[in-house]
């Protein structure tokens, strides 16, 4: 449904999944894996918890216009190790039906400094725990965006 400028679409919870992954692993291989293992569409992740090393982000440069392109994004590697704060996300199909992970990560440094943004990787260093929600809804796809350069959400008209 779009509401000037406001998009949503009703979803229901499927089955919910406690995760964890052992050290040396890469969290974005390892929640694929579950993903194609068991034939999740869609899902979101709603907490993670643990410890990572050789984080590869991407972020946006301060002062950067719209759309975004590469040369208004850095692009991040932290050795770390580093303690998990978070990672939110969501992983949709893409327009040609393939895995699409979208997930932003928080995380600590020793100094107690925060450090974060768009995760494109990370192995895990001791443990990660997760918690991820399986999404039942029909009509959803990540697609390249014109007007903010990125891939975003769309919806099927209905």
């Amino acid at each position: 449904m779009e509401n000037k400028g406001l998009w949503y679409k009703e979803y229901k919870q499927g089955r919910r999944f406690l995760v964890k992954i052992v050290p040396g692993e890469s969290l974005v291989g390892r929640i694929s894996e579950l993903i194609n293992k068991e034939r999740i569409q869609s899902a979101v992740i709603l907490s993670a918890i643990g410890s990572v090393k050789n984080v590869r982000l991407k972020d946006i440069k301060s002062g950067a216009k719209l759309p975004i392109t590469s040369a208004r994004l850095i692009d991040h590697e932290i050795e770390g190790p580093l303690e998990l704060l978070g990672l939110t996300g969501n992983v949709v199909p893409n327009e040609n039906n393939e895995l699409d992970c979208h997930l932003h990560i928080m995380a600590s440094k020793a100094s107690g400094d925060v450090v974060g943004g768009h995760m494109f990787d990370a192995e895990v260093f001791a443990t990660c725990e997760i918690v991820l929600v399986e999404l039942i809804v029909d009509g959803i796809e990540r697609h390249l965006s014109k007007s903010g350069g990125t891939p975003t959400i769309f919806f099927a008209e209905e």
